[in-house]
């Protein structure tokens, strides 16, 4: 890939490029981790700490990558404000992005996440769907709780979060209701649709609007962030989807080729539909329609996916998404500095992860 601004001051690489956006997080890593467990209080009733409290607290200590929450601090210090004044957004996304796993895992059957037992098989089905509720409870506390932001901004903010929500659920029910009902009707562009919906508001796009929001940025710089950031999201789900195709345990946290078994309509998978022939578009679908298929068969459909030219086509996507993100970033006229440098690196960064 060599998006506009792959070559920056001092001739750095892409490459060195494209660690500013990992180093930032980094950075950043602990105060957010300080604002999504202080704010967790542990509850009078003697066993509400074991059955909601604890078990939440350990879902979130036990990792994750940061990247949305590290993004509303980066869209906040781009516009000229103070990123500790975000961290409180910047939570409430984490937190989102907690229920939305622990949830999904349900939904999944999934049995490890983040390396451990999913929440739901350390907990239980109806602690864990509890558990799930309460982390999206505590994104809007995170939000209202948020001192020295005027009572204006934190509506404004519990807006985009809420808005945030919605879009994520719609895309939610695409995906889960194309799989139930065994579409295989579906074109590149009805992913896209989907995944716009799923993926690009909640992992990068509001994030980046709502830090904006918190800097006092004017309402063109606000929107611009969005717009970039839903290329970037976009580009983002679709290298989620190729590491899971390409990925090891150790990478993801979690059984590769999840996707498959679940059966489900990745960006990949329909451009292997339109490249495969019929017999071969046949086995594909038997396979995916399978749901939980037996490992070679799973293996068999990772394969023909490959063969239908899904992995290359996909790949492709994501770096011309990723490459309309830098023109933008580009454009805009930012507050100099580190955290300039890493948000212009971003483009880059996600489409590593394709690698």
């Amino acid at each position: 890939m060599d998006p506009q601004g792959a070559r920056e001051e001092g001739g750095a690489s892409a490459q060195d490029a494209g660690t500013r956006f990992s180093s930032y997080v980094e950075r950043w890593r602990d105060p957010i981790d300080a604002a999504l467990l202080g704010g967790i209080a542990l509850g009078a009733p003697r066993d509400l700490p074991g059955y909601y409290h604890r078990p939440l607290m350990e879902f979130l200590a036990r990792g994750g990558k940061r990247t949305r929450p590290a993004l509303v601090l980066l869209g906040c210090e781009v516009s000229g404000g103070d990123p500790t004044c975000a961290l409180g957004a910047a939570a409430a996304v984490e937190h989102f992005q907690a229920a939305a796993l622990i949830h999904d895992d349900i939904a999944d059957h999934a049995a490890t996440r983040r390396g451990a037992s999913a929440v739901h098989v350390r907990e239980g089905e109806g602690l864990a769907i509890t558990i799930g509720d309460g982390a999206l409870v505590e994104s809007y506390l995170d939000i209202l709780g948020s001192r020295g932001l005027s009572a204006e901004l934190r509506l404004a903010l519990v807006g985009e979060l809420s808005e945030m929500m919605m879009r994520t659920v719609e895309g939610q029910a695409l995906d889960v209701g194309w799989a139930r009902d065994a579409r295989f009707d579906l074109s590149p562009e009805d992913y896209l649709e989907m995944a716009t919906l799923k993926t690009a508001h909640y992992s990068v796009a509001t994030p980046l609007a709502m830090g904006a929001l918190v800097a006092g940025a004017d309402a063109d710089l606000v929107e611009a962030l969005r717009e970039a950031g839903l290329s970037l999201g976009l580009a983002f789900q679709i290298a989620d989807d190729l590491l899971d195709l390409e990925g090891s345990t150790e990478v993801l946290g979690k059984e590769p080729l999840g996707d498959i078994a679940e059966g489900k309509r990745t960006l990949a998978v329909t451009y292997a539909l339109e490249g495969l022939n019929e017999e071969l578009k046949s086995e594909l679908i038997r396979i995916l329609d399978a749901r939980e298929a037996p490992r070679a068969q799973i293996l068999r459909a990772a394969d023909l996916i490959r063969e239908g030219g899904g992995v290359e086509r996909a790949r492709a996507k994501a770096e011309e998404l990723a490459r309309d993100a830098a023109r933008a970033l580009e454009g805009l006229e930012l507050k100099e500095g580190d955290a300039a440098l890493a948000l212009r690196s971003l483009p880059h960064y996600v489409v590593e992860r394709t690698r």
